[in-house]
């Protein structure tokens, strides 16, 4: 019963509910005990004495019996399906919440098909049990007391010898709740995995059909398929052993009951009323014995449904207010890297002894190769992840001291990987605003250069985007993407190679309205072509997390490296390239001058030669 404590703020402020669904479901019960003493009453006073006059007014008591009987059942339905409802909407709403708030670092490795899984399967099970399944429970409870003590009033001797095989059944019973809940358990996980792959490959149908891998999915769904039949057909056979066992001690004492209870008949010890009554009262004992197993059945499935739901309720959140974070109030932008070194669990560090000054407007271009750690400096930026080494702060104050949703409504990120929500146009450029006006988006579109095509679409603005933007062309969900970042006024901007789908003509548009939306901004752009970088104020190169160099597109041209080389097989066979390697050139035949020069003994200073000398 821990899960179902763990549970109990969800189900607990609805008890009024819960105990009216028990209590009318206990006086429905409690009137079914009426029946067999009406047998008992029928055969022994009315048949035996031929009193037939009391046949109307039984008549008409069992029909008030059988009314009062089915209100208290209605009613025990009603308090049940609230409370199931209303138990099912609180934790929904936990959920979705506490799903909001995880960190990254939980995300890199959670599914979305196990995720999806636990806000339906898992949670409907729950909603089931709740509203009816423990009420059940403690009916079959009220009904094995109820109908043993009137057996035990009737006659205590046929009682114990039917209840003989009684503790054999519960034991069995017992058993069957063991072997059951691992096999239910492993039956949700099987049911998980297989929605992950279906998930998977409804997002990814493009990629499979482009790569005509359609055999190969069918044959991996097939085994994930073959894996979940496997384990609800071993959860079957556990049924198939343990509930024939059960029927058999179930009837033995319906066997036991009239052989000894008929003897007793003729015995004269009781009377014939008496034995109908007890026949009567057996079933109504064994009824809630045959379906322990439904209810035990019902119990586990919902206790590891619970397990399952717990789990992400009780998720420890790595990244999260501290009790003393403060809101931020005015803000100027002004961020800083000390010295920080930061590793993903159980990996190597992404990024070593990083540090970084970015004054308030300034525009930080980032360059490097794939897991150079471009995406992790954005990343501790927003707070994705919490920094163990060296500190990331905004103007002075360590981001880790202020409110998360504060810190990140200063920060609009326009990512590699554009999502837009199954929305229209406008409500996705609105996404980051609460109050905004259709001026405001058309001004943010046309920065992003997307009012044009926007315009041309038959509903404009209006015009409902498919699920991830499939209704568009990347350049397009791209621009969108960006007009979605610019319209929120943000302090820090943040471009991860936003615009790596539009053509260089469109990607040279976008830049000059960015000149515009920069101004007053600190901005960091992430990307691989150098006309995205050269107008920055700092450009750092990273390699495998280190800092191997920085400084400003023309400083950088002159040195030889990773940036210079990037800069030759972009700009290969343009005039650009050729001045650059001309002055590259002189400037290498000065050095080498004034080097022959110093060893000649000749005093001739450069600003380059100690710097050339030391890297020699």
């Amino acid at each position: 019963m821990d899960v179902f404590r763990q549970l109990k703020p969800y189900f607990w402020p609805e008890k009024k509910l819960f105990f009216g669904a028990i209590a009318c479901l206990a006086i429905a019960t409690a009137l079914g005990l009426v029946y067999p003493n009406l047998l008992r009453y029928l055969i022994d006073e009315v048949i035996t004495k031929k009193q037939f006059d009391l046949v109307p007014r039984l008549a008409l008591f069992v029909v008030v019996v059988v009314s009062m009987k089915g209100m208290f059942q209605f009613l025990h339905g009603l308090c049940g399906g609230r409370l199931g409802n209303r138990v099912a909407y609180h934790l929904r709403n936990a959920l979705y919440n506490k799903l909001q708030y995880l960190s990254f670092q939980y995300y890199d490795q959670a599914r979305t098909g196990d995720l999806m899984s636990r806000l339906t399967a898992d949670l409907e099970a729950i909603r089931q049990f709740i509203g009816f399944g423990f009420a059940q429970i403690l009916n079959v409870l009220l009904m094995l007391v109820f109908g043993m003590a009137m057996m035990f009033s009737i006659s205590w001797k046929l009682a114990l010898l039917t209840m003989i095989t009684m503790p054999f059944l519960a034991f069995t019973a017992v058993r069957f709740e063991g072997k059951i809940h691992p096999a239910f358990r492993m039956v949700r996980q099987s049911l998980s995995t297989m929605t992950t792959a279906v998930q998977e490959n409804i997002t990814g149908v493009r990629t499979v059909k482009s790569f005509a891998r359609e055999p190969h999915e069918i044959t991996k769904f097939a085994e994930r398929n073959e894996d979940y039949k496997s384990m609800n057909i071993g959860s079957s056979g556990i049924w198939a052993k343990y509930f024939p066992i059960m029927e058999i001690l179930a009837n033995l004492s319906v066997v036991i009951l009239l052989g000894a209870g008929g003897y007793m008949v003729i015995d004269g010890s009781i009377s014939l009323g008496d034995l109908v009554a007890c026949f009567s009262l057996i079933w109504y004992i064994i009824g809630p014995m045959w379906g322990l197993g439904f209810h035990i059945n019902n119990f586990t499935q919902t206790k590891a449904s619970g397990e399952k739901i717990l789990e992400v309720l009780h998720h420890y959140m790595h990244v999260k207010d501290s009790d003393t974070a403060a809101a931020l109030t005015k803000v100027d932008g002004h961020v800083r890297f000390d010295h920080v070194t930061f590793a993903y669990p159980e990996k190597q560090p992404a990024l070593y002894d990083f540090s970084l000054d970015a004054p308030p407007g300034s525009v930080i271009g980032l360059l490097g190769s794939t897991g150079s750690g471009k995406t992790t400096v954005i990343s501790l930026l927003m707070r994705a992840y919490n920094v163990k080494e060296g500190k990331v702060m905004l103007d002075g104050k360590d981001i880790r001291s202020l409110q998360i949703e504060s810190y990140r409504s200063q920060i609009s990120t326009v990512f590699q990987e554009t999502f837009l929500f199954s929305s229209t146009i406008r409500n996705n450029i609105a996404y980051g605003r609460k109050d905004v006006t259709m001026d405001d988006i058309i001004r943010a579109a046309k920065l992003a250069k997307a009012h044009d095509f926007i315009s041309e679409l038959p509903e404009g603005y209006d015009t409902l985007v498919g699920e991830r933007g499939l209704g568009l062309s990347g350049g397009q969900k791209q621009r969108i993407a960006i007009a979605r970042a610019l319209i929120k006024d943000p302090k820090i901007l943040v471009l991860d190679d936003a615009t790596s789908a539009v053509d260089m003509e469109t990607e040279h548009e976008i830049q000059a309205g960015f000149g515009e939306v920069m101004a007053g901004r600190t901005t960091f752009i992430i990307a691989h072509r150098i006309s995205s970088l050269k107008h920055a104020d700092e450009i750092i190169v990273l390699d495998k997390g280190r800092v191997i160099q920085r400084g400003k597109h023309q400083e950088l041209l002159q040195q030889d490296g990773l940036y210079r080389q990037t800069y030759d097989i972009q700009y290969a066979d343009g005039p650009q390239n050729q001045t650059a390697q001309n002055q590259a050139a002189v400037t290498r035949e000065e050095g080498t001058s004034a080097d022959s020069e110093v060893s000649e003994g000749n005093p001739i200073t450069h600003s380059s030669k100690p710097e050339r000398r030391l890297a020699n």
